[in-house]
C-alpha cells in the first residue's frame, strides 16, 4: 500500500512539475501560424480566424506597457500604421498586461492598434514565445494621475508576420524595439514586389 501510495504521490508530483508537458513550440518561417484568440484592449474576444487570410498580420510580443523600448516600438507601429494598413497588415502587440494596463498604455501614447492581454501566457506558448510567470508592476503618469500597472508574466520582444496564406513569413527573436515597425515595412515592401 506504501508502495502504490508513493507512486501516486511520484505521478502527481511529476504532472504538477511539468514533467509531462507537451514539447516546447518552435515555429519556422514556412510553419502554419497558431489560431489563438485572447481579450483585446476594449475587453472583447479578439480571434486570429478574423484576419489571418484576409490580410498580413503582425503580432509582436513585448514584455511590458508604459516602458522604456516597448513604447518605443509601440510608437513605431503607431506612426507606420498607416502605410502597414495601405499594405494590407494588419498589427497587433501582445504581451502580460491586463486589458485595463492596455486601455490605459493606448491612451497615453495615443496608439491606433490592438494590444491582446495574454495574461496566462496561452498566445505566447502557441507562438512558442519564451516568457517569464510572476507578478511586476510599473508606475506611469497618464492624465496627470500615477498609475500602478501589474502584470502576471513577462514575454520576450519577438515579432511574427503571418502571410494571408496562413504561415509565417518572418520570424524575429531578436527585436531591435524601435526599428522593428520599419522592419516589418521593408519586409511587406519585398513580399509586394
Amino acid at each position: 500500500m506504501k508502495t502504490l501510495l508513493a507512486a501516486i504521490t511520484l505521478a502527481v508530483c511529476w504532472a504538477a512539475c511539468g514533467a509531462f508537458a507537451a514539447e516546447p513550440v518552435n515555429l519556422k518561417v514556412g510553419d502554419p501560424a497558431p489560431s489563438f484568440e485572447a481579450l483585446d484592449d476594449t475587453g472583447k474576444l479578439w480571434k486570429s480566424s478574423d484576419y489571418v487570410g484576409k490580410k498580413i498580420v503582425v503580432v509582436y510580443f513585448y514584455p511590458a506597457d508604459c516602458t522604456g523600448g516597448c513604447t518605443a516600438q509601440a510608437k513605431g507601429y503607431r506612426d507606420d500604421l498607416e502605410k502597414l494598413s495601405a499594405a494590407g497588415v494588419e498589427v497587433v502587440g501582445v504581451s502580460g498586461d491586463t486589458v485595463r494596463n492596455h486601455q490605459l498604455f493606448k491612451k497615453k501614447e495615443n496608439l491606433n492598434f490592438t494590444l491582446l492581454a495574454d495574461t496566462e501566457g496561452k498566445v505566447a506558448q502557441a507562438f512558442g514565445v519564451e516568457y517569464t510567470p510572476g507578478e511586476k508592476s510599473v508606475k506611469a503618469v497618464i492624465d496627470d494621475k500615477e498609475e500602478l500597472l501589474v502584470r502576471t508574466l513577462t514575454t520576450k520582444r519577438w515579432t511574427f508576420v503571418i502571410g494571408k496564406d496562413g504561415k509565417i513569413l518572418s520570424k524575429n527573436t531578436n527585436v531591435k524595439a524601435a526599428e522593428d515597425s520599419k522592419a516589418v515595412l521593408d519586409l511587406v515592401a519585398k513580399i509586394a514586389q
